[in-house]
């Protein structure tokens, strides 16, 4: 089969940083699906394991998490799915990545993929969806009032792609008033376009960008990235007994100054079901379920903001280095195999 990964960290600039190879077909295991994929999404994540990882010598590693396609084979003791099913996912880490024309995945984190979409608009989804479902959801818990204040939700980040989904099921799913932010017009409109009630510039002190909204003090703050740069801000809007949620990999995370408002922190992490098999790991196929209901009735919408052309080493390349660059809205999509 066809596939894209790398032998060893390089900067993105670098043309072995990633490269079209061919590789064995894989097996399913007990509870696999094989799928063949259609359509693939970049993320974050995927730029942070090409930097880090080392893999054996002689053994590349095929990065990729969000993937949509068909079901070509199942393992003897899947019962979720059958051959021929379209699905979405966001795989796991620790297994080789979605960057393949043949992958395998656990049934249980998998989700019919909505018919509505594309292969392409569903692969936009899955691992941005469960992120943020679980960290307003299950994490923050947002549907639970924070005593006197502001029935409002600040996201950091709002036109990235966890971002972008956030405010989605915010604005769908609760009466909360919602508050993105952003620092360029294009990514300022494209949160408005998601259903931002506000959108306030993050390179501004955040502290006072809330309260000149008028709102009082938001219950609830989910930081998508630089959470170092913002948590003293963040520190003096949340209001007492608030709760926050952040995704991203500070060097260091200071919350003694959330003691005084004994603010609860939440890290979310959305490969914590499928890397440690928890008893509630085919919660995560549920939820794929969910988004995928709420696609088809019109509540949610398919993030994708790019579109890059087949998957194929050159034009993966090009999105890490859009990823990198921080200045990507909503998702990178890729699909078809050149």
């Amino acid at each position: 089969m066809r596939a894209v990964g790398f032998h060893k960290p390089l900067p993105i600039e670098d043309d072995q940083s990633l490269l079209d190879l061919t590789l064995p077909d894989p097996v399913p295991g007990p509870r696999d699906l094989l799928v063949r994929v259609r359509a693939v999404s970049v993320n974050p994540v995927d730029t942070k394991v090409r930097m880090r990882a080392n893999p054996p010598d002689g053994q590349p590693q095929v990065l990729g998490y969000d993937a949509a396609g068909l079901v070509e084979a199942v393992g003897p003791e899947v019962t979720r799915f059958k051959v021929g099913d379209a699905v979405f996912y966001a795989g796991a880490l620790g297994r080789p990545g979605t960057n393949a024309e043949l992958h395998l995945v656990d049934e249980r984190i998998v989700g019919a993929k909505p018919a509505a979409l594309s292969f392409a608009e569903a692969a936009a989804m899955p691992l941005t969806a469960i992120t943020a479902w679980e960290a307003l959801f299950d994490r923050l818990d947002i549907r639970k009032p924070v005593p006197g204040a502001a029935p409002a939700l600040l996201i950091v980040g709002g036109a990235g792609g966890v971002g972008s989904i956030a405010t989605q099921l915010a604005r769908q799913l609760t009466d909360l008033t919602v508050i993105a932010t952003a620092s360029r017009p294009e990514t300022a409109e494209w949160s408005r376009t998601l259903g931002a009630h506000h959108v306030i510039d993050h390179t501004k002190p955040l502290a006072a960008e809330v309260a000149a909204l008028g709102l009082g003090a938001p219950g609830f703050v989910f930081s998508t990235t630089h959470t170092d740069r913002h948590l003293p801000e963040i520190g003096k809007l949340i209001a007492p007994q608030g709760r926050f949620a952040l995704i991203d990999d500070p060097a260091a995370l200071d919350v003694l100054p959330f003691k005084q408002k004994s603010v609860s922190t939440h890290w979310e992490f959305m490969f914590t079901r499928s890397m440690f098999a928890t008893a509630d790991m085919g919660a995560q196929g549920d939820l794929l379920d969910a988004v995928s209901r709420l696609v088809e009735a019109g509540t949610l919408t398919t993030t994708v903001a790019e579109r890059f052309g087949a998957i194929s080493a050159a034009n993966l390349r090009r999105a890490h280095a859009l990823i990198e660059s921080g200045r990507a809205k909503g998702k990178i999509v890729l699909e078809g195999w050149a």
